[in-house]
């Protein structure tokens, strides 16, 4: 069955985390990606990753992240010979994505003017730290500082130790999905209008989104939200320690509250607004805290489940990993080898499933440069102009 994107070529002029997974996600999806790369200063994600043989390689595994499905190719863009190859690819091309500072691909005259002179239909995609314009227009950053500016780590920690960013850089990886979704946005847009788009992407106003209750809360109020750790406003939608290991209760809401409370046999402590759970507070956190210390956190997991009561045991990533959860859903793809690393390695896919035609993985990441002739070769390119663009440092 076909793919959403199959017979959709993207050139993916992009690095490290935002840009390359947002081009991965089409390719999962059956889009043809080029990933474009300078020959000698290649994605720096390329000799990043727990791996330290497979970053000595240009194989690291934060490039393994989101390099599937793509084809390589190296391209040295300051040189006039590489824009020119650049802009051949664009012509046969649907959409073109890019990560760098704003205005650099302009001055090189790679700008979406100069790219839509190319291609009239073409979706040009700039992701940037702050955008493409504003104050901070031509500052840079990477997700921990936009973290920092956005005030996303402001309002992660505890009371006593803050800010804490994230453990992951989610930011990167909310970009990287939200260009995802532009870019199939325009797509579709581009199948009814016939015209062709650009879209300004930004990390900050990404962290921003990834905000939204916050942001309204605060823009109507003026109330900012404070680091609570693993306290919530209410106790029954908290973390507690448990005989053995801590347990993260999550009976948000009204009806699932007084699930709990009669599952513990105390149903006299159930409230009939927000506001009385509010106001009761820490009388309902020292009883449970009381109360979820006499089983341990698989015990409860089990018995508020079976109750219809959101709860789970706090796990690590290799606990996460090993449930059989994970297993059943497919969120990731084995690839038994790759061209360069011994052994498998596994990926990840899509975080959803289609009924037909969804997201798959046929090809490994490929090796620095691995599709560079053929793909010039497909765009019209002889061998020995091949030979002499590799001689003089072009690919």
């Amino acid at each position: 069955m076909t793919r959403p994107f199959e017979g959709i070529r993207i050139i993916d002029v992009t690095h490290v985390l935002a840009g390359p997974f947002a081009a991965y996600q089409l390719a999962v999806l059956g889009a043809d990606v080029i990933k474009v790369e300078h020959p000698a200063e290649p994605d720096q994600t390329r000799d990043s990753g727990t791996d330290r043989a497979l970053n000595r390689l240009g194989m690291g595994t934060s490039y393994l992240t989101q390099g599937s499905n793509k084809r390589s190719v190296t391209l040295n863009l300051k040189s006039e010979a590489g824009r020119d190859i650049l802009k051949r690819l664009v012509e046969r091309a649907d959409v073109m994505v890019e990560n760098y500072r704003p205005g650099a691909f302009a001055a090189l005259g790679l700008g979406y003017e100069d790219m839509q002179k190319a291609d009239p239909q073409l979706i040009y995609c700039s992701i940037s730290a702050f955008g493409q314009d504003g104050p901070r227009g031509n500052q840079t950053a990477y997700d921990h500082v936009i973290q920092a500016t956005s005030g996303l780590m402001a309002t992660t920690g505890t009371e006593e130790v803050n800010p804490i960013k994230f453990g992951s850089p989610a930011v990167d990886y909310a970009t990287g999905t939200m260009g995802a979704f532009a870019l199939a946005s325009a797509l579709f847009q581009r199948e009814r209008t016939g015209r062709g788009q650009y879209i300004d992407l930004a990390m900050l106003d990404v962290a921003m989104i990834l905000m939204s209750s916050h942001l309204t809360g605060y823009l109507r109020n003026g109330v900012e939200p404070k680091p609570a750790g693993n306290r919530h406003l209410h106790a029954t939608n908290s973390c507690y320690a448990a005989r053995e290991g801590l347990v993260m209760l999550g009976a948000s809401n009204l009806r699932q509250q007084r699930r709990l409370w009669q599952a513990l046999e105390r149903p006299e402590m159930t409230k009939r607004t927000n506001e009385e759970r509010e106001y009761d507070r820490d009388r309902e956190a020292a009883l449970l805290t009381h109360i979820l210390k006499t089983r341990t956190a698989d015990e409860w997991e089990v018995f508020f489940q079976a109750r219809h009561v959101p709860a789970a045991r706090v796990r690590s990533l290799a606990e996460a990993v090993d449930d059989p959860q994970f297993f059943n859903r497919g969120v990731t793809h084995r690839h038994r080898s790759a061209p360069g690393i011994e052994g498998g390695f596994s990926v990840p896919l899509a975080a959803f499933k289609l009924a037909h035609g969804g997201p798959s993985i046929n090809t490994p990441p490929p090796a620095l440069g691995a599709d560079t002739a053929k793909v010039l070769t497909e765009h019209g390119y002889s061998p020995g102009q091949i030979a002499s663009f590799r001689e003089a440092g072009v690919i």
